[in-house]
């Protein structure tokens, strides 16, 4: 594998089995510092185990992983805690991460200022994924991986969560995993299709005429 550049993610060969199914097989990319990939593929392709080798809750059978030290996560399902208010949970979070002088800052890049008096259960579902982007962000981490972050929610939440998205990626080189074309079409500056644990296509987004149909092609079988 190359020398791996700053703030990039290097994957070579990596396969992944859980029992008797092949989850991931010779899945390889390498992703530079400010893109925003866009890793599309049906349910079920692999694109929650590939996320979690990533940041290393998971572990390849074999092949090889790069990625930055300092990796922002947000799961499929949000976690949080409900119970706490908006800026102690983000408190909580930045002392894990020794962050605490990035919490204010964080709060004004996502629009949580006028929620930060309230307890997280009393949020919108569009509300609670701002607070999961902010603990992604806090620590200003070289890498953010968001899985699926739109899921759930209703059309204005899902604009502004895009929107949200495509600034954040102007500071921080992004992963969205997404099984949403529309959302890689708005967002992403390249795509990564995978179907069944294989890589079927990687192009940047601007050489791309027609994602569907690319998307169809790709998962053809």
């Amino acid at each position: 594998m190359p020398e791996l550049q700053k703030n990039m993610v290097g994957v070579e060969k990596i396969n992944k089995r859980f029992g008797k199914q092949q989850v991931l097989t010779d899945v390889s990319f390498a992703i530079a510092q400010g893109e925003i990939v866009g890793l599309l593929g049906p349910n079920g392709a692999g694109k929650s185990t590939l996320m979690k080798i990533l940041i290393g809750l998971l572990t390849p059978d074999s092949g090889s992983v790069q990625c930055p030290e300092h990796v922002g996560y947000l799961p499929e399902r949000n976690p949080l805690y409900e119970e706490m208010y908006v800026r102690e949970y983000l408190c909580f979070i930045a002392r894990l991460v020794h962050a605490e002088k990035d919490v204010e800052s964080v709060i004004d890049r996502v629009g949580l200022r006028p929620e930060v008096g309230k307890h997280i259960r009393q949020l919108s579902k569009g509300y609670r994924q701002r607070v999961g982007l902010a603990s992604a962000m806090l620590g200003n981490p070289d890498l953010l991986i968001l899985d699926e972050p739109t899921t759930g929610l209703d059309p204005n939440q899902l604009d502004e969560i895009r929107h949200l998205i495509h600034e954040i990626g102007e500071r921080h080189t992004v992963i969205l995993s997404t099984h949403i074309l529309q959302e890689v079409k708005e967002m992403c500056t390249r795509v990564i299709i995978i179907d069944h644990g294989r890589i079927c296509a990687d192009m940047p987004m601007h050489e791309i005429s027609d994602l569907e149909d690319l998307f169809r092609q790709s998962t053809m079988h």
